[in-house]
């Protein structure tokens, strides 16, 4: 529908219903006079409608494997954490592994503490399957996307991460500034200023959840030991150095949004990534 009244010439505005409490708080409502205040409201000002954009149906389809596998990993975790639950209480602990190799692991418990955790171990090692089976499909998925390798150029960005922030803006050129690209995918602070008052706020979350955790992900990974010496690197090292109250969550939650930044530029202008950009402009000769 939204492509039929584009070709003939009208200008669609997809309105988002958050951004506008008239219609459903209204003590009057209908569909007609939902109508006309939405029409009253884009004459008035097309922005306070909070317009939303529509991904194209190949992107929505892409998008829905990599929600299923988000939704597979996450239940794994889920499974690792209830087995290492139950069997404290019986005086074991497994030892640290990763969630793909959980499953073998706890193949070593006592015969009769595994007995009990057998059902959902199986259940791991299906998930597992699984989860291998959608990264092969996903590492298809990446020739139809040739942008991502210009985002996989900065290390922690993987396969995964660069194509979810693709299918997620799905075009880069609706940002006309690279900083709103934090803001889109709820990286940034909430804010609630009252006169004197200026409280700090959680960031809002809005946007795609799976996103938002892959690029904090890959925020550890640049900030951990294993992370090279970057521009992000030295910031988030930086505000995590300031000390204070949850210094370590700003600082990953900051890097996150810099990153979301970075990559937007970066498939906009096609550029080569240099890690010390901005260390080596601002250094004296």
């Amino acid at each position: 529908m939204l492509g039929v009244l584009e070709d003939c010439g009208h200008e669609v505005l997809v309105a988002n219903p958050r951004k506008l409490e008239l219609l459903s708080k209204s003590d009057s409502k209908s569909d007609r006079t939902d109508a006309e205040l939405l029409a009253r409201v884009a004459r008035a000002d097309a922005k306070l409608l909070g317009p939303i954009r529509h991904r194209s149906a190949q992107a929505q389809a892409d998008r829905a494997v990599l929600r299923a596998r988000d939704a597979l990993v996450r239940s794994r975790t889920m499974l690792v954490n209830h087995v290492r639950g139950s069997v404290k209480p019986f005086g074991v602990r497994i030892s640290g592994c990763s969630t793909r190799s959980f499953s073998k692991r706890a193949t070593e418990l006592p015969d009769e503490i595994r007995d009990r955790v057998a059902p959902v171990l199986q259940v791991l090692e299906t998930i597992n399957a699984q989860v291998r089976a959608y990264d092969e499909r996903i590492e298809a998925m990446l020739e139809r996307y040739p942008s991502t390798q210009l985002l996989r150029q900065v290390a922690g960005v993987g396969s995964l991460t660069a194509l979810a922030f693709v299918l997620t803006l799905d075009d880069p050129h609706r940002f006309h500034r690279s900083r709103r690209v934090g803001s889109y995918l709820g990286l940034r602070p909430r804010r609630s200023q009252s006169g004197a008052e200026d409280p700090q706020l959680h960031i809002t979350r809005a946007g795609d959840p799976v996103l938002r955790r892959l690029l904090v992900h890959s925020a550890h990974y640049i900030l951990g030991p294993f992370g090279p010496d970057t521009d992000l690197r030295r910031k988030g090292l930086a505000l995590a150095a300031r000390g204070g109250k949850n210094a370590k969550k700003r600082a990953v939650v900051a890097v996150a949004r810099k990153l979301a930044v970075l990559l937007h530029h970066l498939w906009i202008t096609g550029e080569v990534y240099e890690p010390l950009h901005n260390t080596l402009r601002t250094e004296p000769a």
